[in-house]
């Protein structure tokens, strides 16, 4: 396993509020998390910050005791705890009431991935050159597409396309959602905010993965984003498959 990640403040923001944590492990597997926070600058940005902190602090501390077929459980549970955690925030201190953050987390070992999302920020799967969604956003926006009311294109120019119907730290008990892929060496999983897709097609950041080294595909998914208006923050994460023989050198 390889990762890569940058976020960037964007063009038009006072502050970041994205965040980001990623792991790697000697014996080739990983996981990633990206939140996107809201509910005003000082809450969004703490929303964001006490998920990747938590998150990061439950997987550290309790990933060695999940057994194999476990992975669904570890990771809803780990998304609960967190919950918690951003919601006893929001709740107990005034100044951050109403904050609350989108997040996506994938963990990657023994050719499974298994993904857990609430709200917009995405995970998809490149593979042999192809880009597939594995998300599916949880946004009013997203509501209308799936009811056939709107097509995906106009969801895209839709002027309520950033409202979303699922976040941690709204309410005490989350419901995110699972599922999982097989993965093979060479495919690349990208977590990322909204603030890159959309400013970015799928189309171009599939060209950008084919064409671009691994390292260096974080910045430049964040250059194109923000030279299509950077109109928020950007968050790329990058977890990369590698066979046996890359791992070990």
């Amino acid at each position: 396993m390889k990762i890569a990640a940058i976020t960037d403040i964007g063009s038009c923001r006072q502050e970041n509020q994205d965040n980001y944590c990623a792991q790697q492990f000697t014996d080739g597997s990983g996981w990633g998390l990206v939140c996107d926070g809201m509910g005003g600058a000082a809450g969004g940005r703490e929303a964001s910050r006490i998920a990747t902190d938590t998150m990061l602090q439950y997987v550290t501390r309790q990933l060695h005791t999940m057994q194999r077929g476990e992975e669904k459980q570890f990771l809803m549970h780990g998304f609960d705890v967190t919950n918690r955690k951003v919601y006893d925030e929001a709740t107990t201190n005034p100044e951050m009431m109403g904050m609350g953050t989108t997040a996506v987390c994938a963990y990657v070992k023994d050719g499974m991935a298994h993904i857990v999302h609430a709200g917009d920020s995405r995970a998809y799967l490149w593979h042999e050159g192809q880009m597939r969604q594995l998300t599916r956003d949880h946004s009013m926006v997203q509501q209308l597409v799936d009811s056939g009311q709107i097509t995906r294109e106009q969801a895209a120019q839709h002027p309520q396309k950033n409202l979303i119907t699922r976040a941690m730290g709204v309410s005490a008990s989350i419901v995110p959602e699972y599922n999982r892929c097989e993965t093979t060496a060479g495919d690349i999983f990208l977590l990322c905010t909204d603030g890159l897709t959309n400013m970015v097609s799928d189309d171009e950041i599939a060209l950008i993965l084919q064409e671009t080294t691994f390292f260096d595909a974080p910045r430049l998914l964040v250059d194109r984003a923000l030279q299509g208006g950077g109109q928020d923050n950007i968050t790329v994460l990058l977890m990369g498959v590698e066979d046996k023989e890359e791992q070990h050198g």
